[in-house]
């Protein structure tokens, strides 16, 4: 073979593989893209209410194309802005609201009021769209007959919900994996085998569950249908602790036929208590362009996790 005919077929395999790449490398980028990743705006709760449009396209841009919405404690709009005016806003950077975090506590002698505030948030979220209405926590006794009369108004207050085509939920911390006061019964199992499948569902903070002594995992395998959400949560930077075992928590919620999950990133308290070099502490600026980051790098890890989709 002579050297123009290796030149010749050099050139010839050197084409074939850029356009190879030119094929793959946009459906890789693509793929990487289209992966779902949510992140309750808690994490970032001062920011976006010091300027909503800001945080949104912030957040779009570090990859995430899910939020859960947090309370707004009755007010009529959503981090100052009419409901659909915000969902406008996250629709315009390809972000979609999933769910959203409030409460109301239970008062017997003001069920006709609480009645009304609860349709006034449903109204709100419906405007907003999303399917999941969650309860972040509420107050309890820690007794049987306590945690009866939860799951009875959870009943009765999702089965409203749902007339508004939402799906009440409730987020756990890691109290909810203690045992009642007068019985072995772990509350948080209690709440979900006395509440109504039709009506109530769980989003399960992988982390407080963890740091309650119990295992994700098996509580996904133990109610595969009534754990709709995933709260993806760790110390600051999602996977790097190395506590929480996500690949495993990711695959078997995905077994499950579920999808919806949001990251959140609580700010600890040894970042609150850190100073410049002035000795001054941090200001809240200073504070959220720290979780902004925390936020780019759990992204980037959920991004190039293989088991997120």
């Amino acid at each position: 073979m002579n050297l123009k005919t290796i030149l010749r077929d050099v050139f010839a395999s050197v084409c074939v593989a850029a356009s190879l790449a030119a094929v793959v490398a946009p459906h890789q980028a693509s793929a990487k893209k289209n992966k779902k990743i949510g992140i309750q705006l808690y994490s970032v709760m001062s920011a976006v209410q010091k300027d909503p449009k800001a945080s949104i396209e912030r957040l779009a841009d570090l990859g995430y194309n899910n939020v859960e919405l947090v309370q707004w404690g009755g007010d009529t709009k959503v981090f100052g802005m009419a409901p659909a005016d915000f969902k406008a806003l996250c629709d315009d950077n390809g972000v979609k609201i999933v769910s959203t975090h409030s409460s109301i506590q239970e008062d017997p002698a003001k069920e006709a009021e609480i009645e009304a505030r609860w349709r006034q948030l449903f109204e709100i979220q419906k405007a907003c769209g999303g399917r999941y209405f969650v309860i972040p926590s509420y107050g309890v006794d820690y007794t049987e007959a306590g945690l009866k009369q939860m799951c009875d108004y959870f009943n009765r207050i999702g089965k409203i919900a749902a007339e508004y085509g939402l799906m009440l939920g409730y987020h756990n911390h890691s109290g909810e994996y203690n045992k009642l006061k007068d019985s072995d019964k772990v509350m948080w199992e209690y709440l979900v085998e006395n509440t109504d499948p039709r009506y109530v569902c769980f989003e399960l903070d992988v982390y407080w569950c963890t740091k309650g002594g119990k295992n994700p995992v098996e509580y996904l395998k133990k109610y595969p249908k009534r754990i709709k959400m995933l709260h993806v949560k760790d110390d600051f930077v999602i996977g790097e602790s190395g506590d929480i075992d996500f690949e495993s928590i990711f695959k078997q919620f995905y077994k499950n036929g579920m999808k919806d999950y949001v990251v959140e990133i609580e700010t600890p308290g040894w970042l609150r208590n850190e100073k410049n070099a002035d000795g001054s502490k941090l200001t809240q600026e200073q504070i959220m362009e720290r979780v902004f980051d925390a936020a780019r790098k759990s992204a980037d890890y959920l991004s190039a996790a293989k088991f997120v989709k």
